[in-house]
């Protein structure tokens, strides 16, 4: 096994973008995809370090960039103001996830008829976006999301599967909004699961989250089953 990875510049509007592509070069070629929705901070070594992990898998893994070439957040109050425009805007993001998603489409080393996409925290929102758009592609995971639904894809028809992970107690998606999703799945036709773990906060899959005060505490268990479960789903829906 030989993971190679590269930088891959794209654009959306006048906005320059950099994604982290990484696949396994010895294996047949092209390769099912997976788009990683980076968190709030931006695309940072998190989610590079799932592309690599994906890629040792047997998938072309990339990383996608929401912000802006090179634009990470330092902190809370710098994350929240690069996450903000898109919340507020949820057209500009389903528009920007969605040059990723055609980016990845055009590399050689995918199969474009073979391709899911994952996110946490703020990303799991865009994946779910992107699903709400009604965008061809087999599957979307959200890890510990946001669900508050887009308010601009109300009757259109979820073509991806879903599969959703997310922990009962993390105050920024609290269990009424996981019954919510679970409905608007429902009335969109969605082929979906929804993983709820007891006793688990937000950003259980991070090992640097240990913030209870903020409700965000990675979880060892959480973060093994969520991963397994992520396998199951990518071997069912990118077969």
């Amino acid at each position: 096994m030989a993971v190679t990875t590269q930088t891959i510049d794209y654009r959306h509007d006048d906005v320059q973008l950099e994604g982290f592509f990484a696949y396994d070069n010895r294996r047949p070629q092209p390769l099912p995809a997976v788009l990683i929705s980076h968190a709030w901070a931006g695309r940072d070594e998190f989610a590079c370090n799932k592309a690599r992990k994906l890629a040792e898998l047997g998938y072309a893994a990339f990383a996608l960039d929401m912000y802006g070439k090179g634009i990470v957040g330092s902190g809370p109050d710098e994350n929240a103001r690069l996450m903000n425009p898109f919340m507020n805007d949820r057209r500009l993001l389903q528009d920007r996830i969605t040059a990723a998603l055609e980016t990845v489409r055009t590399l050689p080393q995918v199969d474009s008829k073979r391709i899911a996409a994952m996110g946490f925290c703020f990303g799991g929102l865009c994946v779910l976006d992107l699903a709400r758009t009604g965008a061809d592609l087999r599957g979307v995971v959200s890890f510990h999301g946001l669900f508050v639904p887009p308010g601009n894809t109300k009757g259109r028809k979820i073509k991806a599967k879903v599969l959703v992970l997310h922990g009962h107690d993390d105050p920024m998606a609290p269990p009424d909004q996981v019954m919510n999703l679970a409905r608007e799945l429902t009335e969109a036709q969605a082929d979906w699961q929804i993983h709820v773990y007891g006793n688990t906060l937000h950003a259980f899959t991070n090992p640097l989250a240990n913030d209870r005060s903020f409700g965000t505490v990675y979880d060892e268990t959480a973060d093994r089953r969520s991963w397994e479960s992520l396998r199951n789903f990518l071997a069912e829906v990118l077969n």
